[in-house]
């Protein structure tokens, strides 16, 4: 078995800040020492789901019984859910819900009037595996305006949940968006903290098709 180290970048992006890391087969592992920093928390926002819907799986592009595919740039988010000693948190409940490419929940209460996609599932229900790996195929979500003086980046809400875990709600963000920078939410975060939540994401093949990005949580034990 072999073990490398992680770099200082990965070991942000995992959320251990600068501390000493090991990789074994594939998953991180933080050393004994190594003091934690846990995902950190964002608001819920207004718009989690009130009503259960039938379509729930890890597939947003597409609705059970539809025949197009959700408008937008396809992507495929994944990651791994571990706790503060980096060990894999199997059977992780997660939540991930967002708007559509035109910027709007398909919510009661969502005042946008942008329009709503049918062909979007908006929501989906995910469970970790037993490496505390998770994946889920969407749409890059449209930005959208809270108020005259900023708009909100692209971005993407998530619950995760297991019995004996601190409950951990936060959102995902996007490299490279100009929007980022007078967000209010994820401003108000330390640059550190910031950096666990901006995703790069990239070809995954190097070939222009489908990209992908890797958003790695750390909940802490109860």
């Amino acid at each position: 078995m072999t073990e490398k180290k992680v770099s200082r970048r990965e070991a942000l992006r995992l959320g251990v800040g600068t501390a000493a890391v090991v990789v074994t087969a594939g998953m991180p592992v933080l050393a004994d020492d190594a003091t934690a920093l846990a995902t950190p928390h964002q608001t819920e926002g207004p718009f989690f789901p009130k009503r259960d819907q039938p379509d729930k799986d890890f597939d947003l592009t597409r609705i059970v019984g539809h025949t197009n595919r959700a408008s937008g740039e396809v992507i495929l988010v994944k990651g791994v859910v571990v706790d503060e000693k980096g060990k894999p948190v199997s059977g992780a409940v997660i939540d991930v819900w967002q708007a559509n490419v035109y910027g709007r929940y398909n919510h009661e209460d969502d005042p946008n009037p942008a329009p709503i996609d049918p062909d979007f599932q908006g929501w989906g229900k995910i469970l970790t595996d037993d490496n505390g790996a998770y994946q889920f195929k969407t749409i890059m979500p449209g930005a959208y305006k809270v108020d005259g003086s900023w708009s909100r980046p692209p971005h993407i809400h998530f619950k995760i949940a297991k019995r004996g875990y601190h409950e951990v709600t936060t959102q995902m963000y996007f490299s490279g968006e100009p929007l980022n920078e007078n967000d209010k939410i994820l401003q108000a975060l330390s640059v550190q903290e910031q950096a666990l939540l901006v995703v790069d994401f990239q070809s995954a093949n190097g070939d222009g098709s489908e990209r992908a990005g890797r958003f790695d949580v750390l909940i802490r034990t109860v």
